[in-house]
């Protein structure tokens, strides 16, 4: 086990009541053992961002490398209008009658 330092953390009033009821209503056994979740909590979230921030990177790289020529947004606005009118008449055609 890694050894332990003692820090001083200054908690708003609600912060420790809602530690403190974790503790009384027996989540945690301690006051320390709740600061230490909390801490790996906020590691594992700090981890799960950097790993979506990568991912997102890595798609934006992988559209930047893309060689095919961009669509101009007066043809995706002309594209996306024949989809949804595509759509809806399907959506007419199928519905139930």
């Amino acid at each position: 086990m890694q050894t332990a330092e003692k820090v001083s953390v200054t908690m708003t009033s609600d912060m420790m009541r809602a530690i403190r009821e974790s503790v009384a209503a027996g989540e945690f056994a301690t006051t320390s053992e709740a600061m230490r979740d909390a801490v790996r909590v906020w590691q594992r979230q700090r981890l799960e961002y950097a790993e979506r921030m990568e991912a997102l990177r890595a798609r934006v790289r992988h559209a930047l490398d893309d060689p095919r020529p961009s669509v101009g947004a007066q043809d995706a606005e002309a594209q996306m209008r024949l989809f949804m009118e595509a759509a809806a008449a399907k959506s007419l055609r199928d519905a139930p009658r």
